[in-house]
């Protein structure tokens, strides 16, 4: 993974597959725009160096010691949304390394990627052969669910699969807290937990907490480098829209032509603005993260997730804070 995320050259079978292989997700890679406008060839590049670091045999093995699991394996149902690429990787890792049967509905958004490794798997691991199943249509005889999605999809999970053992997932999102010391490098980093993958994750941060007297500037001036985001088509028309429906209902923004600052309480922002407020203190920090915790994925800042950290969590950084493999242990 590591290899094809950096678009590194094929130079022999240590990256695990042929060269015709290899060239051959290759295309895929690159191909993935023409499915879905948002997979852009280096977001899919980004998200496999982000999960190739973490495959290693020592974090693997670590990991998975803490667990025991039983030998009766069950069919799990992995219902994968489709915000970023490769999204549901955690879950059907977590479902493969705990011995059950990972049965994925695979988000029409995102349907070969997922599929194109699995295939690539089962030549090291026949016997998984049995273990791996992947549709784009319904899934059948499972005894337990993990599902992925909108607000909205909850209502859809709960009457379909509600009856089973489940995990079912909902809206969440991100903050940055500033302390007002953070350094251009700091603050450059931050840029890629806002605007990696287009900030269409729940990791990447969609509210900013700052110190009363913070410059904005100083944010627009930090994360100058990623600006090149306004030349996605999807992205640009997001931001134009959102530009002219707030400013036509006469709310204040503050812009640098590729994203939109509006000083809200609100958690969630649209794509392609982000929302801030200043806070006097510490307790007022934590009071909000508590008020909110229930929808916040991650909180990024000195004492938190590192700056630029957000979108490469370790195999034991659960979203939501479930632990599936624990919940996979129960079964």
């Amino acid at each position: 993974m590591v290899s094809l995320g950096g678009n590194k050259d094929w130079v022999d079978f240590s990256v695990g597959v042929t060269k015709k292989e290899y060239d051959a997700l290759n295309v895929l890679i690159n191909r993935q725009v023409s499915y879905n406008g948002w997979f852009t060839k280096e977001n899919v590049r980004q998200i496999l160096m982000a999960l190739g670091a973490r495959l290693n045999q020592a974090e693997l093995e670590t990991w998975v010691d803490a667990y025991s699991f039983s030998e009766s394996p069950k069919r799990v149902a992995i219902i994968m949304a489709g915000n970023i690429p490769l999204v549901g990787f955690h879950d059907f890792l977590c479902v493969l390394l705990s011995g059950n049967k990972a049965i994925c509905k695979l988000s029409s958004d995102d349907k070969t990627l997922l599929p194109a490794l699995g295939s690539h798997l089962l030549e090291f691991l026949p016997e998984l052969k049995g273990r791996i199943e992947f549709t784009t249509g319904r899934v059948r005889d499972i005894e337990a669910v993990i599902a992925t999605g909108s607000d909205n999809s909850l209502k859809f999970f709960e009457e379909y699969f509600g009856k089973y053992p489940h995990i079912f997932r909902k809206n969440r999102t991100s903050i940055a807290i500033l302390d007002g010391d953070e350094t251009p490098e700091e603050m450059s980093r931050l840029g890629h937990d806002v605007f990696n993958y287009f900030g269409l994750g729940c990791r990447n941060v969609s509210h900013l907490l700052l110190p009363e007297g913070f410059e904005l500037s100083r944010f627009f001036e930090g994360v100058i480098d990623h600006g090149d985001i306004i030349h996605n088509n999807k992205y640009g028309n997001n931001y134009d829209y959102n530009k002219a429906v707030f400013l036509m209902n006469k709310h204040v923004l503050f812009d640098n032509n590729f994203v939109l600052l509006r000083e809200s309480t609100e958690l969630f922002s649209p794509l392609s603005m982000l929302h801030y407020q200043f806070y006097k203190s510490k307790d007022e920090v934590d009071r909000y993260i508590q008020e909110n915790k229930d929808q916040i994925q991650a909180v990024v800042g000195r004492s938190h997730i590192g700056f630029g950290a957000a979108q490469c969590p370790a195999l034991d950084d659960y979203a939501d804070g479930v632990d599936v493999m624990r919940w996979l242990e129960g079964l």
